[in-house]
């Protein structure tokens, strides 16, 4: 198995739960939404850096590393690297307290369909930007 070759799983992988996204967001299960959304952008970005040669730390947000990377990147994708991080970001912060919630947060009523929706759209664009650069790899 080559990184490229792990690249298009991971690619497989974020595409194929992007439409789980969409029956969440029909149940309401607003907080699980943003947990999936999570997941499907860590493995867009890491199937992005394993495309262009660059093996992904073992942690959940690499919107860093990808914006250290951004010279590998294709030309189409470079513009998008700071929104890539950002998107990143944002769901990293937001993945255990989708997930377990805390004493002052309970998952189920923290989140609403505007936090869904916007999660839902980052991992699209997400996606779309990760298979510009593995399908081109």
């Amino acid at each position: 198995m080559t990184s490229s070759d792990l690249a298009r799983s991971y690619l497989r992988k974020a595409t194929d739960r992007l439409e789980v996204l969409d029956l969440l967001l029909a149940r309401e299960a607003y907080s699980d939404v943003i947990r999936e959304a999570q997941e499907i952008v860590e493995l867009a970005l890491k199937g992005m850096l394993r495309a262009v040669g660059v093996e992904p730390p073992k942690w959940h947000d690499v919107g860093p590393i990808v914006q250290e990377q951004r010279a590998r990147l294709p030309d189409a994708v470079c513009g998008e690297v700071d929104e890539l991080a950002r998107i990143s970001a944002w769901l990293r912060e937001e993945r255990e307290a989708s997930f377990y919630g805390e004493d002052d947060l309970i998952p189920t009523e923290a989140y609403d369909r505007d936090d869904a929706e916007r999660a839902i759209a980052d991992a699209r664009y997400t996606v779309a930007s990760a298979r510009r650069v593995i399908e081109g790899a």
